[in-house]
């Protein structure tokens, strides 16, 4: 919706001889001006962002998010202002973060992950909505009543990540077909952890892969378990679905890197990073939408009525220098169906 701005109405009904008396008369009034209820101005709604990650991680599905705000009518800085909140991956501090946007009275709170949702919906957000971007099922984890009518304060984009374990795995497979062994790196601490776990477990056995688990939840730890899988000798390495992960990319992929360890990612960041390859939703598209939701949101919709989306736009991304400088070959099996090689 386009605003009126009301020092420019005004002036036009000026003329010309008593514009800059007007004017000045205005601006001494301006304080007064905003106040007037009714007034044509748009008030400033503020949004709270919670994430998991860094600000850095985050930059550019902030910049997706504040498109998705922008096509609704929502521009930060003119009449929408956003309070951010990074967890920079402690989980354990998910819920103060909520507690202070409640406390701060913000109109919609937008957590970008499945942690940072479940967290958000345990606090007491005093009929403050939320919209969530979760890598898990939203049912499942009493998010929502169910997709097509969520039927309390939330909705939000279900964008497949924890599932995709599995495809990632068999993808992983035929692109370092000599693996023996592969290993599978996974947070413990991360609410999927469990569910990861079984679900590429199971895939491994019924492809006849041998699997071997490594975790970390830290910076340190992420050293000490490449440290472990370069004595292990495994062929090749799953990364789990993680928050943490996405936070500590660089350390991850020099690691992998300098072990010369073939690496499937979660996201194509981590790609065009210098990493080997990754299989996921199209997760700008899926901040985008979660920008148009907030924003329709504070125009007055109700969380109940819109329905949670589901991300099905999957994306490989395989990144051939990196091949190459590991001693792979990627089949062209695989580069046909790639939605990104990068030379």
């Amino acid at each position: 919706m386009t605003t009126t701005q009301p020092l420019s109405a005004l002036t036009m009904l000026l003329s010309r001889h008593t514009r800059r008396r007007a004017f000045i008369t205005l601006v001494g009034g301006a304080a007064a001006a905003w106040s007037v209820p009714g007034h044509a101005q748009q008030a400033v709604r503020t949004i709270g962002y919670i994430s998991s990650r860094s600000r850095q991680a985050d930059a550019h599905l902030v910049a997706a998010f504040r498109h998705g705000l922008g096509e609704i009518g929502y521009v930060e800085g003119q009449n929408v202002a956003i309070e951010f909140r990074w967890a920079e991956g402690d989980y354990g501090n998910h819920e103060a973060l909520t507690t202070d946007l409640v406390q701060r009275q913000v109109d919609v709170i937008v957590a970008t992950s499945a942690p940072t949702a479940i967290a958000a919906k345990k606090v007491p957000r005093r009929a403050i909505p939320l919209v969530f971007t979760s890598g898990q099922d939203p049912v499942k984890d009493g998010l929502v009543a169910s997709f097509d009518r969520p039927g309390g304060d939330a909705t939000g984009i279900y964008v497949f990540t924890a599932e995709l374990g599995p495809k990632r795995l068999q993808i992983l497979r035929e692109l370092v077909p000599g693996a023996a062994v592969i290993g599978f790196l996974i947070n413990p601490n991360v609410v999927t952890a469990a569910f990861q776990l079984k679900e590429v477990q199971a895939a491994a056995r019924a492809m006849g892969q041998q699997l071997e688990i490594f975790t970390a939840s830290s910076a340190s730890e992420i050293n000490l378990a490449f440290d472990t899988m370069a004595r292990s000798k495994i062929g090749a390495l799953l990364l789990g679905a993680d928050p943490l992960f996405q936070v500590w990319r660089p350390q991850l992929i020099d690691l992998a890197v300098r072990h010369r360890i073939p690496a499937m990612y979660e996201w194509a960041e981590f790609v065009t990073s210098g990493g080997l390859a990754s299989y996921s939703t199209n997760r700008a598209e899926a901040y985008r939408l979660a920008g148009n939701y907030a924003g329709r949101i504070l125009k007055g919709e109700k969380p109940a009525e819109l329905p949670v989306v589901l991300s099905a736009k999957f994306e490989l991304v395989i990144n051939n220098t990196t091949a190459r400088m590991l001693g792979l070959t990627v089949p062209s099996s695989l580069l046909a169906i790639a939605d990104q090689v990068i030379e």
